[in-house]
């Protein structure tokens, strides 16, 4: 089967989010009712956010992180009420524009500043940390790594992000979901073997200063993410 390359799959996911998975998604991160699958997933996700949230300083005064597909902007208004400057950036301008009417009114000394656009995109500047929670698991190991290379370059401290980890269950509904119509299917979910994923960032020459610190798997019901620490040597 061809490799998806970057671009191809962020073209995917744009269309997906900001087109047929809108309405789902505005209700997964709301406090809105959902079914039991959904409902495994929502507290997965709380349970990943407040993870990365554990790793990062509990003052960000003075601090520059950007929140990489942000979604909804959770995770970013938490860093902000820490005292950060936030961009919160996600490919959708739908989920986007639902960050905005989401945005509290007090956030303390923090600031968000939320772009439509690409997490890699240059433009953006440097940081001291950047989270990019759950927007590596549509990627192939070697496409998460140059992702990490390229957030790294404008990084000063640390890197966090989350992948699907290889397991039985996660290759298997991999499997089932290359079998729907292409119509009904959301971007593949790519599942990733953590010992290549950090054999492959050893390997690269853009990493050379980083290192791989902590790393925590979250799995609740329907929800099954690995949390790693990328930080500076």
């Amino acid at each position: 089967m061809p490799t998806v390359t970057y671009a191809e799959r962020r073209g995917q996911l744009e269309t997906y989010f900001d087109r047929t998975a809108v309405e789902a998604w505005s209700r997964l991160t709301s406090d809105a009712p959902v079914g039991r699958i959904r409902a495994t997933v929502r507290a997965g996700r709380d349970r990943m956010r407040d993870t990365l949230l554990d790793w990062l300083p509990a003052d960000l005064r003075g601090r520059r992180l950007l929140d990489a597909g942000c979604g909804t902007g959770a995770l970013a208004v938490e860093a902000a009420r820490r005292g950060a400057q936030v961009v919160a950036i996600d490919l959708s301008p739908t989920l986007i524009g639902l960050a905005h009417e989401r945005l509290p009114r007090d956030l303390g000394s923090g600031s968000i500043e939320l772009k439509v656009g690409d997490m890699l995109d240059p433009a953006l500047g440097r940081f001291d940390h950047v989270v990019a929670m759950d927007s590596l698991v549509h990627y192939d190991a070697a496409d998460a790594v140059r992702v990490v290379a390229g957030l790294a370059a404008r990084t000063r401290r640390s890197v966090l992000v989350t992948f699907a980890p290889r397991t039985r269950a996660l290759a298997l509904m991999h499997a089932v979901g290359r079998l729907l119509p292409r119509g009904q299917r959301a971007p593949a979910i790519e599942p990733v073997a953590e010992a290549d994923l950090l054999r492959r960032m050893r390997a690269e020459p853009a990493l050379a200063q980083w290192r791989a610190a902590r790393t925590q798997r979250v799995a609740c019901g329907f929800y099954t993410s690995q949390a790693l620490e990328v930080a500076h040597a």
